[in-house]
């Protein structure tokens, strides 16, 4: 990740949407904030998406997100996720 540049751009940024925040001791901001599933769908909508663009801008620049979906089949159990397109910046450079 950030701090060693190690492993696979993809994979990195595919565990970092899997962290709840706070669930990581060492950077207690690092991962999704979880106290969005308590919100309307309408708002925890544009949260999630800019929760994960955020994560992934400050933890992980070797990738840029394309296109950012948030899908809620049972939003009333709060199952939401967020489906994010990733691009490696390095195939952005190499155009």
């Amino acid at each position: 990740m950030l701090a060693s540049n190690n492993g696979d751009p993809r994979q990195c940024a595919a565990n970092l949407l899997k962290i709840t925040r706070g669930e990581n001791p060492f950077d207690r901001i690092k991962g999704l904030d979880a106290t969005m599933t308590d919100a309307p769908s309408a708002t925890a909508q544009n949260d999630a998406i800019a929760e994960a663009e955020w994560v992934l801008e400050t933890y992980e620049p070797r990738v840029e997100i394309e296109a950012a979906e948030f899908t809620a089949p049972d939003a009333q159990l709060g199952d939401f996720s967020t489906l994010t397109q990733i691009k490696l910046r390095e195939e952005e450079d190499n155009e």
